[in-house]
Order: structure tokens, then C-alpha cells, then sequence
């Protein structure tokens, strides 16, 4: 952080740098795992209508409890998932932070298994959690063994699964779940933010019957609005209550939530954007298999390939033609978002190029 030695910052924050992605104004941007397509010009049309009417009573605050949205996002989810389930708040990350504010802080520890969301780890160092790292095998994977030993030797106070893993694309085994279950003290999270891209039956059934259980989603990735930043998790109702008493007062604006209810009313069409995603992946990776490339199993709109002796001179090739993927710092591995299908045919044939 620029100029932190002039100012009375917190130790423990001076060495961090701030998330993010390259930004870079190219014609293919595959980095960000977005989904590429527009919304629906239903749903666009809707949402504007919904937003207009909403405006007309900006003079008030917001429903502090956003509850035609969480109504709404219950009745998505399914699996007798109610509202009183279900919270919401301005993005999954804003929901990854008051989960470590309520259930982490001072004193406490967060544990994740890496690679994985990057995000995990740097929201527990901002809420002063501490963070401990323990590692994938080799191949990515996560045995529910393994993933057992770990949590009964740190008995961490919150443990960060993802289903599908970022950046690695790979579905999570229930049975790693109900592993960390038997022997977690604290809080399980399982991030979801990928779950309409996977092969894989959503974990939410866990719920039943498991307090400490949280699934974590977002509508930023198949409802095509990460632009408007809208996340939820579901859970127990002692979960959303404990929710209730770190949330900033009306963290969610009225416009917000008007947007996100007109959204989910267009979910079929979405899901059928989610649809021809999930197929240009499985080409990706079938595409990328025959490059003689090590590429892994993926069930979200991502693929991580390699393995290169120097991944970011790869990664700099590719810009250089005009294709932006991205260098997760995993020495060997590239990762690239599933694009409409001429970007994808763009990136297979810029990356031909390259390896020529």
C-alpha cells in the first residue's frame, strides 16, 4: 500500500496489496470469469421499468431486510429453502465479510484449502481473523481424509470450501463436507458462486439438519449482473439473525433489490445463457486436450490449463494477440473465462499461434 509508512495503518494490513484483476481494454477479455453475454432484453426491460417505479420513492430508506429479494431468491434456490433461510448483501464477498465478522475476528481463525478464492483469505486478514493455508494435493484434488486430519488438528473457527474451486474449476465431494462437519467446532462455508455452471447437484441439501452449514452464491456469474452486485447465502435462520447484527444499517439500496427481484424473474433465460456456457467449456477443455495440454476437469465457467515452463510469457503472447486470460500466480497453470463462443474460437486460435 503506497505511502502506509506515513500513516498510522494497521500492522497487519501494511503488506497486503489490493484484489483485482488486470483490467485492460482488449478486444477478448477472458479473465474475470463474467458471464459474456448481456442480460436478456426482457430482463433489461424489465429491470428498467422496476427501477423507474422504485425511484419515485428514493426519499425513503430501503427495506433494511430486503425481503421480497430474499423471498424471491428462496423460492430459486428450492430444496424447501424459506426466507428466513436466505440473506443477501452487495455481492458474495459482502457476505464472506459478515460472515467473518459475526462468526471470526480478534482471537479467531479461518482456515481454507488452497488453491482457492483468493478472497477468503484477504476478507479474514481485513476483519482480523487469522488465517491459516493448508494444501490441495498435487492434482487439486481434496480428500475427505485429508481434509479431516486438517480441521481437527487446527480446529479453526471457520472453514472456506468452494464448489466448484477457484481457480482450479473443480467440483467439491460431498463427503469432504460432511467430513469437516464431524469434526469442526465452528462455521463450514461453502462458496457456491459457480454452482449453475456444475455437473455436480448443489450441496444445499446439506443443510438439512446441519446449523453451522453455509452456502454462499451470487448472481453475478450466470444471471449475467455482476454489475450490480448482489449476493446471498443460505443457512440456518440462527445464521441470518447473527447476520442482522453486523450488517450496516440498509446495506442494500432500494434500486438494488428492485433490479435483482426484476432479474429473477427472468431466470429461465438466463439459465439458458448458462446453458451454452457449460457447452463451449466442455469444448475448451476438449480443445485444449488436444494441444498435448494438462488441463483439469471443469465445472464452472472457467478452465485452467498447462503446464508451461514460464505460464507468464504465455500469458503476455496471448495479450500481445489481443486475448486477455489470467495468471493466477500458479506456477505452470493459465486460466481462461469461458467467452461467448467466437471469443472462446478466438483464444483456441490466438493460442495456437502462440504454441507454434
Amino acid at each position: 500500500m503506497s505511502g502506509d509508512d506515513q500513516l498510522p495503518i494497521r500492522d497487519d494490513l501494511r503488506d497486503l496489496s489490493p484484489y483485482g484483476a488486470p483490467q485492460l481494454e482488449v478486444p477478448v477479455q477472458l479473465n474475470t470469469n463474467e458471464n459474456p453475454y448481456p442480460p436478456p432484453a426482457a430482463l433489461v426491460d424489465d429491470v428498467v421499468r422496476s427501477v423507474a417505479a422504485a425511484a419515485a420513492s428514493l426519499n425513503r430508506y430501503p427495506d433494511r431486510e430486503a425481503t421480497e429479494l430474499r423471498t424471491q431468491l428462496a423460492g430459486y434456490l428450492g430444496h424447501g429453502i424459506d426466507v428466513a433461510q436466505v440473506w443477501a448483501a452487495n455481492g458474495s464477498n459482502e457476505i464472506l465479510q459478515q460472515l467473518l465478522m459475526a462468526f471470526g475476528g480478534a482471537g479467531r481463525t479461518a482456515l481454507g484449502f488452497l488453491p482457492s478464492y483468493a478472497m477468503h483469505s484477504l476478507i479474514a486478514q481485513a476483519t482480523g481473523t487469522r488465517w491459516l493455508s493448508v494444501y490441495r494435493s498435487d492434482d487439486f484434488s481434496l480428500e475427505p481424509d485429508r481434509a479431516r486430519a486438517d480441521v481437527l488438528e487446527h480446529q479453526p473457527d471457520l472453514v472456506f470450501l468452494c464448489s466448484p474451486n477457484n481457480p482450479t474449476g473443480t467440483a467439491l465431494d460431498p463427503a469432504v463436507v460432511d467430513a469437516v462437519l464431524d469434526v469442526a467446532k465452528g462455521m463450514v462455508v461453502v462458496d457456491e458462486a459457480y454452482a449453475e455452471f456444475s455437473h455436480q447437484p448443489t450441496l444445499l441439501p446439506l443443510l438439512t439438519g446441519n446449523r453451522r452449514l453455509v452456502i454462499t452464491r451470487t448472481m453475478s456469474k450466470a444471471f449475467a449482473f455482476a454489475g450490480a452486485r448482489v449476493g446471498y447465502l443460505a443457512a440456518d435462520p440462527a445464521v441470518v439473525d447473527a447476520m442482522r447484527l453486523v450488517r450496516l444499517p440498509y446495506h442494500l439500496s432500494a434500486l438494488t433489490q428492485t433490479a435483482a427481484v426484476a432479474a429473477l424473474r427472468h431466470s429461465d433465460a438466463t439459465l439458458t445463457q448458462v446453458a451454452q456456457l457449460r457447452a463451449d467449456r466442455d469444448r475448451l477443455v476438449d480443445e485444449l486436450r488436444t494441444r498435448d495440454l494438462e488441463v483439469l476437469e471443469s465445472d464452472a465457467n472457467f478452465v485452467m490449463f498447462g503446464k508451461f515452463d514460464d505460464q507468464h510469457k504465455v500469458w503476455q503472447a496471448i495479450l500481445d494477440e489481443g486475448v486477455l486470460i489470467r495468471d493466477v500466480g500458479l506456477p505452470g497453470w493459465l486460466r481462461v473465462s469461458v467467452g461467448t463462443t467466437q471469443e472462446c474460437d478466438r483464444f483456441l486460435d490466438v493460442l495456437g499461434k502462440v504454441l507454434t
